[in-house]
C-alpha cells in the first residue's frame, strides 16, 4: 500500500549557520510576531521561503514567490544549504513537556519520502476539512521553488513496532543509528528537545521500507499541503505524459544495491511518519473564537443556547478554572466566554437530533460537530462555507488568548472545546468522513529546515 523512499536531503551546512536560528515552525502555525523574529534570527532563516513578506509594489513578475524561489536558489549556490551525496532516511525525536503539565513525552518517527496518492486510492486518509485559499498560496510556493521545505505529519498503525524496533532498538550486533549522539539537536521556543539521526544504511533503509509497505497512512497535520501536492502530481504527470502511479525507479548505492524512488520528482513528497500505537502523541483542543456578529450580547446568546443545551453559568474567569470545569464534565461540553458572563453548555440530545440529521452517528457524538452544527451555524447564523472561508471564525491553541480577544473587543465570544481523542480520529477517517476544519492540533509541531525534498 504505503510506498516510501530515501532521498537526498537538502539540508543547512552547520558550520555556516546556527540551526537553531534557521529552522521554523510549520507556515500556518507561524504569527505575524514570529515572522518578524524568525526575520531577525538570521538571514538565512527559512521563513523567506515558506512564508515571506509580501511587499506593496508586488506583481505577476515580482513577489513572494519568486523572491522564494531567489532565495533558495541563492542558498543553494551559497552553499548554504546543501544535498546529501546518498539517499537516506532521518530518525526523528521529539521531547516535550504536555502543555498545562508536568508530564515528559517523546515522540518518535522518520523523515522519509511518501508517494502521493488521491484519497480514493484508499492509502492515505485525511480526517478534516481544508481552506481553498491556503491550498492556493501552497501550490504557488511549491511551483516556484519546486521543493519541499516542510514535511507532512503521517500516523500510520504498528502495533508491533516493528518500524520502531529498527531504528531505535539495538538489533544484533549492529546497533540503530539513533543510538549515537544525534546528527542535530535543537531545542525551540516551546523548550521542545528536536533530535536528528542521518540513516543511511541499505539494509536498514530497505527492512524499514519493506515493514511499512501493508501500511495505510493518516495525515496528522498538513491536509492542505498534501492535497496540493496531490494536485501538483497529476498535473505535472499530465505534463509529462506519466502514470501518476507508475511504479518506482531504482537509484544505484553501492556495487549491486539499489534503492527505491519515485518515478518522476512530484510523485512523492517528504513526510515524517509516526506510529499511533506508540506513546508519545498529544492532541491538544483548537478553541474557536466568532468575531463581527451583529449584536451580539452574551446573555442573549445563552437565553438562545437554552433551547439545546443545559447552561450554566460559571463564577470563574479565568482559562485554568473554566478549563477545569470542561474537562471536568463529562461527555460533549464546551465553555461559551463572553464579556457578559462565562456559560458551560452541555447538549440536550433529544433538542439536537434534528439538527444533526443526516450525520454518521460517530459524527453526531464529536463535540467539534456539535459545535459547528448547533452552535456556529443554528445559533449565531454562520453556514459552512462562510467558516470555511475564513469569514468570522479565528481557531487558537490558546484558551488564554481567546480569552484575552473577547476581552479587549477583538472578538465577540470564545468557545473553549474538549480535544478529539486519537481513537474518534482513527474512526471517522478509516469509514471516510471528514471533521471541521482545525479540529485537531497536534502537539508538538515538526520543525521546518531540518531537511528538505529539492525536485531538482
Amino acid at each position: 500500500m504505503a510506498r516510501l523512499y530515501p532521498f537526498r536531503a537538502l539540508r543547512y551546512d552547520p558550520t555556516l549557520v546556527n540551526l537553531t536560528d534557521v529552522v521554523t515552525q510549520p507556515y500556518d502555525k507561524i504569527t505575524p510576531a514570529m515572522q518578524d523574529a524568525y526575520y531577525s534570527a538570521s538571514p538565512y532563516n527559512l521563513i523567506r521561503v515558506i512564508l515571506g513578506k509580501h511587499l506593496p509594489g508586488d506583481t505577476d513578475a515580482e513577489n513572494v514567490y519568486t523572491r522564494a524561489a531567489s532565495t533558495l536558489d541563492e542558498w543553494r549556490n551559497d552553499g548554504i544549504l546543501k544535498e546529501e551525496t546518498e539517499p537516506a532516511l532521518y530518525i526523528y525525536s521529539q521531547t516535550y513537556v504536555v502543555p498545562g503539565t508536568s508530564e515528559v513525552r517523546e515522540r518518535r518517527g522518520f523523515i522519509a519520502l511518501g508517494q502521493l496518492h488521491d484519497y480514493g486510492d484508499k492509502v492515505v486518509y485525511r480526517h478534516e476539512q481544508t481552506f481553498p485559499k491556503h491550498k492556493s498560496d501552497r501550490l504557488a510556493l511549491f511551483k516556484a521553488t519546486r521543493a519541499y521545505c516542510e514535511q507532512i505529519y503521517m500516523l500510520y498503525s504498528d502495533p508491533e513496532s516493528k518500524v520502531d524496533h529498527l531504528l531505535f532498538d539495538t538489533e544484533g550486533q549492529q546497533p540503530p543509528a539513533s543510538m549515537r549522539a544525534p546528527d542535530v539537536e535543537i531545542t525551540d521556543e516551546y523548550d521542545v528537545i528536536h533530535r536528528l539521526w542521518k540513516l543511511a544504511d541499505p539494509d536498514i533503509i530497505q527492512k524499514v521500507l519493506d515493514a511499512m509497505a501493508d501500511k495505510w497512512l493518516l495525515i496528522a497535520d498538513g491536509h492542505h499541503r498534501y492535497e496540493t501536492s496531490t494536485a501538483y502530481m497529476h498535473e505535472r504527470a499530465t505534463q509529462l505524459g506519466l502514470d501518476p502511479n507508475a511504479p518506482p525507479a531504482e537509484i544505484a548505492v553501492a556495487p549491486g544495491t539499489s534503492l527505491p524512488a519515485p518515478a518522476f520528482p512530484e510523485q512523492a513528497m517528504m513526510m515524517t511518519f509516526v506510529n499511533m500505537d506508540a506513546p508519545g502523541i498529544t492532541i491538544l483542543p483548537t478553541h474557536r473564537v466568532a468575531f463581527g456578529l451583529s449584536s451580539f450580547q452574551g446573555r442573549e446568546f445563552a437565553a438562545k443556547a437554552e433551547q439545546y443545551f443545559t447552561v450554566t453559568e460559571l463564577q470563574t474567569s479565568g482559562h485554568s478554572e473554566l478549563l477545569q470545569h470542561l474537562n471536568d464534565t463529562p461527555g460533549v461540553a464546551f465553555v461559551a466566554a463572553t464579556r457578559d458572563g462565562n456559560f458551560l453548555l452541555t447538549p440536550k440530545s433529544e433538542a439536537i437530533s434534528p439538527l444533526l440529521a443526516g450525520l454518521s452517528e460517530r459524527q453526531q457524538r464529536l463535540d467539534v460537530t456539535q459545535l459547528h452544527k448547533v452552535i456556529l451555524e443554528k445559533l449565531l447564523g454562520l453556514d459552512e462555507e462562510t467558516v470555511r472561508a475564513g469569514g468570522n471564525i479565528r481557531y487558537l491553541r490558546e484558551a488564554s488568548e481567546a480569552l484575552e480577544q473577547v476581552g479587549s473587543g477583538n472578538a465577540d465570544v470564545a468557545f473553549l472545546i474538549k480535544p478529539v481523542t486519537l481513537e474518534q480520529m482513527k474512526d471517522i477517517s478509516l469509514n471516510l468522513e471528514v471533521m471541521p476544519q482545525k479540529s485537531t492540533d497536534f502537539y508538538p509541531k515538526l520543525l521546518s529546515g531540518l531537511a528538505m525534498y529539492a525536485l531538482d
